[in-house]
C-alpha cells in the first residue's frame, strides 16, 4: 500500500537543510507501522512526501499502487481526498463546526451526503465513544476527545491509508494511551492501512512492526 524507495529532501536556502537522505521502507495492505524518530530527524516530511503534499528531491513515493511523481496537483489532491485520512498531533478540529460536522467534513468533500452519510458519520462517532458529542462544539471537549474526533473523521469515508503525525504529542499520559488504542481499533475493524510516526515508543508499541527514521535513512528499531 506504501512504497518507499530511495527518498531525499532537502530545503534550499542559505544553509541548506537535508532531512531525509536514502529512506525505503513498505507497508503492507492492512498493516499498521510506526516510525519512530527524535524531533526533527523529518518524520512529519516524510508523512507529508507520502500524502504528496511536498515532492521529493531523489527516490520514488507509491500510494496505493500509484507512482506520485507524474501526478499534478489536482491529481494528488483526488488521490489525498479518496484514498487517505490525517490525525494531527493538533488535532486540526474546525472550531465553527460541530463534532458531528467535522467528522463529516470528508463525506462532504467527496460529495457524499444524505442518509447514508449522516449513518457513516453516526457510525465513526460510536466507533470513538462521542455518539452523544455530535452536537457539541470543540470548545467543549478535552484535548483526548478532540483527538477521537480527528480519528473518525480520518476513518468515515473509509480511506485505504492513515497517516498519523504524533496525534498523543499534546495528550497526558492517560489520554494517549485511550487515544492510540482507539486509533489501533478503529484502523483494523476498517480494514485500513496506517503508517504513525512517533517520538513515544509507548505509541509505537501499539503498532503491528516498528521502524527507526535517523539521518541515516530507515534502521532495524532497537528496543
Amino acid at each position: 500500500m506504501i512504497s518507499v524507495t530511495r527518498l531525499g529532501k532537502t530545503f534550499p536556502g542559505p544553509r541548506p537543510r537535508r532531512v531525509l537522505h536514502d529512506v525505503s521502507f513498505d507497508v503492507a495492505r492492512g498493516e499498521f507501522v510506526a516510525i519512530v524518530g527524535e524531533s526533527g530527524v523529518g518524520k512529519s516530511t516524510l508523512l507529508n512526501l507520502i500524502a504528496g503534499l511536498e515532492q521529493p528531491d531523489e527516490g520514488t513515493v507509491v500510494v496505493n499502487g500509484q507512482d506520485l511523481a507524474p501526478l499534478d496537483d489536482n491529481a494528488r489532491t483526488a488521490l489525498r481526498r479518496e484514498h487517505i485520512g490525517f490525525v494531527f498531533q493538533s488535532f486540526h478540529v474546525l472550531p465553527y463546526l460541530t463534532v458531528r460536522r467535522n467528522v463529516a467534513l470528508p463525506l462532504a468533500l467527496n460529495g457524499r451526503h444524505g442518509t447514508a452519510a449522516d449513518a457513516r458519520t453516526h457510525a465513526l462517532l460510536d466507533a470513538v465513544r462521542l455518539a452523544d458529542r455530535g452536537d457539541s462544539m470543540p470548545r467543549e471537549l478535552s484535548g483526548g476527545e478532540m483527538q477521537r474526533v480527528a480519528i473518525a473523521r480520518a476513518l468515515v469515508h473509509a480511506p485505504a491509508i492513515v497517516l498519523a503525525d504524533e496525534p498523543t504529542g499534546n495528550l497526558d499520559p492517560d489520554s494517549a494511551a485511550q487515544v492510540i488504542a482507539l486509533l489501533r481499533e478503529c484502523v483494523k475493524s476498517n480494514a485500513a492501512t496506517a503508517l504513525l510516526v512517533t517520538h513515544s515508543r509507548t505509541a509505537a508499541a501499539a503498532a503491528d512492526r516498528i521502524l527507526a527514521l535517523t539521518p541515516s535513512g530507515i534502521v532495524p528499531f532497537a528496543p
